[in-house]
């Protein structure tokens, strides 16, 4: 996951299955939901931990549901990865901020469920095709490892050992491992795919990955830019795009949409109100996935903030990143209390009796049906314009109250984070072969 977690929508993906083809499938995995969620409290705590730590004869692609954490009390999105030979299923929290797809593991032999509930970890001696890396093996030197790398050159068996950290001081280590995954595709069949690179964790610590948001979840799918996410690996198989929605988690009972790896024709690039904003690269951050503000404006009326308040400069500093892993929007301190003074001088709502902690921006809605708030609007590179409904940015904190679910980001910080409750009822595509975002209130509910 990237190095800011949260009460982030946890795309619970059901990554479906398919046999090796010479033509291309594409992934259709379901995005699922699931209650309660974590208090927008304990959100911005935990969005904060992240942020200081960031030849086809044809095409198809892959497709499974994205679900989310909440029934186990994750406000999260989850992936149903099916691993090993037979497959386990585990969820896994999908990131588009980080890169290390890791499990939690177990060498449980016999008897496993005397130590450990059905499904709640991945049990690596029970599958026939699971294999650790050789510490020697190139495959081993895209991943971080633990100070002191103890590799034995003499021993036929030197596991590759990782450590994955996260800024915020959590951390995952064990061994880099590969397995079989089987999947489903959008021509119906069903495709084991062999040597999924994925970190097999057996140390596991830290807010970013443990307690509290992280229930219900056995790991992160990272789908960053780097060689290792789970993104890159499919991508080489299926085209290298993804696309997802993360759909309104007040919604009941919440509809299904899908984490889609490759191209499925007539739903995303080809759906005639895609917008586009070019995916930019910083070479000293190549995880994330940067896209450029222009400009900020509320209920059409366009901010004075000075627009090198969101430039990525020649050092890597600044930049705005999209992603899944966190759940609030943060933007540089300029542009906040630009943005905080012109909601409040078009909003006619009482504030609260008490102040909520945590927010700067709360209003009392008790008796209002549908209570009137400005629209934001994001002005992006391209000519691109991203104009979230209030819902995206406005969150109850407890009844009759909502309040601004933006926070400012000091230079510290390093970047503005584009979160995944401003992009709740958005069709996403990380179009990675044309280094592009495209984005589409329609095609959400694509079956």
């Amino acid at each position: 996951m990237s190095p800011r977690f949260t009460f982030s929508l946890f795309i619970a993906l059901w990554f479906l299955s398919a046999h090796p083809t010479t033509a291309k499938d594409y992934l259709k995995l379901p995005l699922l939901h699931k209650t309660p969620s974590p208090s927008p409290t304990q959100t911005l705590l935990s969005d904060i931990h992240r942020l200081h730590h960031h030849h086809k004869t044809r095409k198809s692609s892959v497709k499974s549901p994205v679900v989310s954490g909440a029934p186990s009390g994750s406000g999260q999105y989850f992936v149903e990865l099916r691993l090993g030979s037979p497959p386990q299923p585990l969820l896994l929290v999908a990131d588009t901020g980080s890169d290390l797809l890791w499990l939690t593991c177990s060498a449980c032999r016999h008897n496993c469920s005397f130590f450990h509930s059905p499904g709640s970890t991945f049990l690596a001696r029970h599958s026939s095709s699971f294999s650790p890396y050789h510490c020697f093996d190139s495959e081993c030197r895209l991943v971080p490892h633990p100070d002191p790398n103890l590799c034995n050159r003499s021993r036929l068996h030197s596991p590759c050992r990782y450590q994955y950290s996260y800024s915020d001081g959590s951390t995952t280590s064990g061994f880099f491992s590969k397995d079989t995954i089987t999947l489903n595709t959008s021509s119906g069949r069903e495709a084991r795919l062999e040597q999924l690179s994925f970190g097999c964790g057996f140390q596991i610590s830290g807010p970013s990955v443990s307690g509290a948001s992280f229930n219900g979840a056995h790991g992160v799918i990272g789908l960053g830019r780097g060689a290792i996410s789970f993104a890159s690996q499919l991508g080489r198989r299926f085209g290298d795009k993804f696309s997802y929605c993360l759909m309104d988690i007040t919604l009941s009972p919440p509809p299904t949409s899908y984490l889609i790896i490759g191209d499925e024709k007539n739903t995303v690039s080809s759906n005639p109100k895609m917008s586009f904003t070019p995916l930019l690269i910083n070479p000293l951050s190549p995880t994330f996935y940067y896209i450029e503000i222009k400009s900020v404006k509320i209920n059409n009326a366009k901010l004075r903030i000075d627009p090198s308040v969101w430039s990525l400069d020649e050092v890597g500093n600044g930049g705005t990143i999209v992603d899944s892993g966190t759940t609030l929007t943060f933007v540089p301190e300029a542009a906040y209390v630009k943005i905080l003074a012109a909601i409040k001088r078009r909003v006619k709502l009482p504030s609260p009796r008490e102040a909520t902690p945590g927010f700067d921006l709360c209003f009392n809605v008790t008796g209002e049906a549908r209570p009137k708030l400005p629209r934001l609007s994001l002005e992006l590179s391209g000519g691109s314009v991203l104009k979230p409904p209030p819902r995206n940015y406005f969150i109850d904190t407890e009844e009759g109250i909502k309040c601004l679910a933006v926070q400012p980001v000091g230079k510290e910080m390093g970047f503005s984070v584009i979160g995944n409750l401003m992009q709740q009822g958005f069709l996403f595509e990380f179009d990675r072969d044309k280094s592009r975002l495209g984005f589409s209130r329609h095609g959400c509910t694509f079956a």
